[in-house]
């Protein structure tokens, strides 16, 4: 705490990182425009303006918390900043949570009420709604790839709470093993959904022309379990920045908010999976339900 300071809340120091995460996110989301579509006189599959929107949002990142840690260390994380920086982690994932909901509930209206759309008077959209998914879409086997990912995250809880629990005994050595085990299952599950994304969108399986809205299936196969896989991708940098910091040094019994948030972070991916591969893979995932 800063000397001279009577009181247990921590006023951080002007920051330019909030402004500069802004305007590369911006960068980063025009650039990803200007890539499919083309923009400001630039051509489609120009692809610069967003890698250098992500580069800037990858600066931010490193720099933003950098300075958490350096702030860690000195201690101005007093036991009531610690009960805001919780406060602000359960709030966060649970705006997670909502965010996921408006996935899950755009496939619920079209998995369990679609067939009231086949009172149309319309032909076409009588048999596109005839059944969910719908027909000329072949699906995703949900007992192959997405089972494979599905094991590897549950194992990936468990070594994530050996490695929050051989921190709290102080066990170091456990922690790190624990801790590194959950990243190597984090880039196997990513590389296992980069390969099956890569079947898919080979084969054209979720784009039949034989169904009238197969793109709506797509759309939500691909926005829920897409924004879950980025998800993974974020949670696995999250632990890799808490590994980093582990090794050199970080971390005590005591104070060690950084990884607990992390974890709390994994187990709520691992949660959010468990409904993606119930509901969209197994029970309307194939074709018989009508």
């Amino acid at each position: 705490m800063a000397e001279g300071v009577k009181h247990d809340y921590h006023l951080v120091n002007p920051s330019p990182w909030p402004l500069v995460g802004s305007i590369s996110a911006t960068v980063m989301a025009l650039g990803g425009v200007t890539w499919l579509k083309g923009m400001f006189g630039l051509p489609a599959h120009t692809s610069w303006l967003f890698f250098a929107g992500l580069a800037g949002v990858l600066f931010t990142m490193i720099v933003w918390w950098r300075d958490v840690v350096l702030e860690a260390n000195r201690g101005d994380h007093t036991p009531v900043v610690s009960i805001g920086l919780r406060y602000g982690m359960i709030l966060f994932i649970a705006s997670e949570v909502m965010f996921f909901v408006a996935w899950f509930w755009i496939f619920f209206e079209m998995a369990l009420f679609h067939h009231h759309r086949t009172l149309s008077s319309i032909e076409e959209v009588r048999a596109a709604w005839a059944t969910w998914p719908p027909h000329g879409v072949e699906t995703v086997p949900a007992f192959q790839l997405p089972l494979v990912n599905t094991l590897t995250l549950l194992l990936s809880g468990t070594t994530v709470t050996w490695a929050h629990h051989a921190l709290q005994t102080g066990d170091r050595r456990g922690a790190k093993i624990g801790l590194f085990l959950t990243i190597l299952l984090g880039v196997l599950f990513t590389s296992i959904q980069a390969y099956e994304y890569h079947h898919i969108l080979a084969a054209k399986e979720f784009f039949s022309p034989e169904s009238a809205n197969s793109g709506l299936y797509g759309s939500s196969f691909f926005m829920a379990t897409g924004f879950h896989g980025f998800h993974v991708l974020i949670g696995t940098i999250f632990l890799t920045v808490c590994l980093i910091r582990l090794l050199g040094g970080g971390f005590t019994p005591q104070k060690h908010f950084g990884f607990e948030a992390a974890a709390w972070y994994w187990h709520f991916v691992d949660v959010v999976w468990l409904f993606l591969f119930a509901f969209i893979y197994v029970i309307f995932g194939g074709h018989g339900g009508g």
